[in-house]
């Protein structure tokens, strides 16, 4: 009989034994251990969650069991399962004080009934026993019910966690429920650090720019997303911006959140650079060490060239394989441009299980009976987290890029210093065109580019001039602007941006040289410009038209070679369309700077045709300079002057027959005594009109008496006196002067005076 039951014994404690070891296996198989983790995952095979919870609940069911029937005889058992049916009740309430509470409360009434404290012995010493228990059991009672009530409400705080989850942004998004759940206990820690009924405000965005700082990946997801919802909406927008950037070290740690290239932390990357983006419009970057370079490494993804390069420079296959990309894992060059991001309920599990920490949202770990009061309080779980378009990390990079050169000009000059960063840029304006996904996503990546060269290239001053040849001597911008340009498919926008771009690398002496070899550029533009084969309509058109022919300007701007290209690319139609320009207000300034320059530099390639088109626009290019202004008055008068040149006999019957000598040689010398102080607006306007002068009377020295008579003599002197070198400059670009003309202004003046003394001495 002992054998029996030491044997009855030994199986029971194997039993417990096994079932603890399984626990404990599958407990420990959470934390970091390799070893466990491998022996886990190779037993468990790929369903390891499903598994794990069926296998602790069979051994938590069996464990129950046994301590059932090892009980010796039918009252003690049913004394057991008597205490493990009140534990289930009371673990299903998922909260342990609402039956702490309700046992608080029943004890103090229990005891709060007359009951007889003395025992029979009613002596002296026990006087105040019976006042003192009731007041302790009334405090006792007291406190349980304080407990129920705060149970009681804390059950219905989801209806201000919804409304707190809604005003942080969180529309439908469980996350924002946890987020919400991690403000509360900020706020009690915070209140907790000295009086708890000092009045204190925590706003939702300070509680969202500590957490930035906290060591827990999970917390700052939770902090970062919080920003970036606040930035959606006004007021919070202006607020949280104003004190993002009067705060340094949180603007230092969104900084370096662009540089985390660990996959694990590719969703707080993305939100990241989301908010830098937003951040970056009032931020300089002087301020904060090393930005550019945690902002150019967004851009290293896509940027990367799939193809072999050259067999002679080429490195081993070994040493090749070694430096692929750690976060791509070498997918190729297609995968690499569609950057994937992780939902972020997978990135919450993961950082859950390496770091250890309590979740925050236990519903799936607590009973039926509050799983199913949750499901109806909680907020619907979003879908997850897809790469979309305009979240691709590189559009994001250059969208930093495109805030930041517009914010200051220090920027734009450490946008300069960064190693590698314009090639990067340049690099996603290559316009492939493989599949759909790609032909999506890849365009929005052109777009970026294309946007952020625009903003590059537009900068005034020293530093856009270095910027402009930076971004020029790229061996392969041009080819793609082209490619983009030739392009039918490509949108309105792509081809106004390709405009610009070019338009602004043009003031430069070499690179329009460069750009007028590449004939699908002039063609382009030229079609874009003249409208050929498709009506205007829209407000896009006619800026696409705009844009193209301020590309068209600059590029025949002290250029015979582009001048005759575009000549000859419309078969000597293009005069008659800019003659014809002229009468609209939208392009009267580009027409006639095109049409000058034609005249200056193909004059001996017009045909009759076209000196007969630019006849009849004499009348209209004389009625228009009686009442310009400013750049316009300059352009006007500097056409003039061209067609006085070219066509001096319709240019002087125009003057005659029209009855206007006299108030266009008034006109000519008020608007030079107006401008004696050049502005950075219109820096040639006095240069024009002594070219217009000396034309007219090389032409017809009579026209000299009708200057004399005008005091022409003495405006001349004043302008040799107060000439400055700000003249000898076509266009302004901020305080920098941009294509130096060959002739300076004081050798115009004396060419006039000459003309002027010959006429008075006769």
């Amino acid at each position: 009989m002992p054998e029996r039951r030491f044997r009855s014994t030994m199986a029971k404690w194997t039993v417990f034994i096994v079932l603890l070891l399984a626990v404990l296996l599958l407990t420990i198989s959470r934390l970091r251990f390799r070893r466990i983790t491998e022996l886990v995952d190779h037993a468990l095979g790929s369903k390891q969650v499903l598994w794990r919870r069926l296998i602790m609940n069979l051994c938590m069911s069996v464990a129950l069991t046994m301590m059932v029937f090892i009980q010796e005889g039918p009252i003690y058992q049913g004394r057991m399962l008597g205490y493990e049916l009140y534990s289930i009740v009371l673990v299903s309430f998922g909260n342990l004080q609402i039956p702490v509470a309700v046992l608080r409360v029943v004890l103090a009434l229990v005891r709060l009934i007359p009951h007889n404290y003395y025992d029979g012995d009613n002596t002296g010493d026990k006087t105040n026993l019976a006042p003192s228990l009731s007041i302790f059991y009334g405090m006792v009672l007291g406190q349980g019910i304080l407990y129920l009530v705060a149970c009681t409400l804390d059950i219905f705080t989801f209806i201000p966690r919804r409304s707190l989850a809604r005003h942080g942004g969180f529309k439908g998004h469980q996350l924002g429920m946890e987020t919400i759940k991690l403000y509360h206990g900020y706020v009690l820690e915070k209140c907790m650090e000295k009086d708890a009924l000092a009045p204190k405000k925590i706003s939702l965005s300070s509680f969202a720019m500590d957490s930035l700082n906290s060591d827990s990946p999970k917390i700052q997801l939770h902090g970062i997303q919080l920003i970036h919802n606040l930035l959606q909406t006004e007021p919070t927008k202006t607020q949280l911006l104003a004190k993002l950037t009067t705060c340094p070290n949180t603007s230092a740690r969104l900084i370096k959140m662009l540089d985390w290239t660990d996959p694990r932390n590719a969703t707080i990357r993305l939100f990241a650079a989301k908010v830098t983006a937003e951040l970056a419009k009032g931020l300089r970057v002087i301020t904060i060490p090393w930005k550019i370079q945690n902002v150019s490494t967004l851009l290293d993804y896509g940027n990367k060239q799939g193809e072999r390069g050259n067999p002679l420079m080429d490195k081993d296959d070994d040493e090749q394989e070694t430096m692929h990309d750690p976060v791509l894992n070498g997918s190729g060059y297609h995968e690499e441009r569609l950057i994937a991001v992780p939902d972020t309920g997978n990135l919450l599990e993961t950082q859950d299980r390496s770091t250890q920490q309590t979740p925050i949202g236990t519903s799936e770990q607590s009973s039926w009976i509050v799983r199913c009061w949750r499901c109806m309080a909680s907020i619907p779980k979003d879908e997850p987290l897809a790469d979309t378009d305009k979240d691709l990390l590189p559009a994001l990079g250059m969208s930093i890029l495109y805030n930041l050169a517009g914010c200051d000009q220090s920027n734009c000059e450490e946008i300069v210093k960064a190693t590698g960063l314009i090639p990067k840029i340049i690099g996603f304006t290559s316009y492939r065109r493989s599949d759909t996904t790609y032909d999506t996503q890849g365009k929005v990546l052109v777009t970026s580019s294309l946007q952020l060269l625009h903003r590059l290239t537009s900068i005034k001053g020293e530093i856009g001039i270095t910027l402009r040849h930076k971004i020029s001597k790229h061996a392969f911008l041009l080819r793609n602007l082209a490619k983009i340009l030739a392009d039918s498919s490509s949108s309105q926008e792509l081809r106004k941006l390709v405009a610009g771009i070019i338009r602004n690398l043009a003031v430069d002496g070499n690179t329009r040289q460069e750009i007028g070899c590449i004939r699908v550029i002039i063609t382009r533009l030229m079609q874009e410009f003249l409208s050929l084969g498709r009506p205007l309509g829209t407000y896009a058109d006619h800026k696409l038209q705009k844009v193209a022919g301020q590309a068209l300007a600059m590029l025949a701007m002290e250029s015979a070679h582009n001048c005759s290209v575009m000549l000859y690319e419309t078969g000597h139609v293009f005069i008659k369309e800019l003659t014809t320009m002229i009468h609209d207000d939208k392009y009267r300034c580009v027409a006639a700077s095109l049409l000058r320059n034609m005249c200056l530099h193909a004059r001996h390639e017009l045909n009759e045709l076209d000196l007969q088109a630019i006849s009849y626009s004499v009348r209209e290019v004389l009625e228009r300079i009686m009442d310009a202004e400013g750049a316009e008055l300059e352009i006007l008068i500097c056409l003039g002057s061209q067609i006085c040149k070219v066509i001096p006999e319709e240019f002087a019957r125009e003057l005659e027959h029209g009855c206007i000598k006299d108030r266009f040689v008034k006109r000519l010398g008020d608007a030079l005594n107006a401008n004696m102080e050049p502005s950075a607006l219109c820096p040639g306007i006095r240069r024009v009109i002594l070219e217009q002068v000396i034309n007219m009377m090389e032409h017809d020295l009579h026209y000299a008496s009708c200057f004399n008579n005008c005091r022409m003599m003495e405006a001349v002197s004043m302008v040799e006196d107060t000439a400055s070198k700000a003249e000898n400059y076509c266009i302004f670009l901020g305080d920098v002067g941009l294509m130096e003309h060959r002739e300076p202004l004081t050798s115009l003046v004396v060419r006039v005076k000459r003309f002027l003394a010959v006429r008075s001495t006769q």
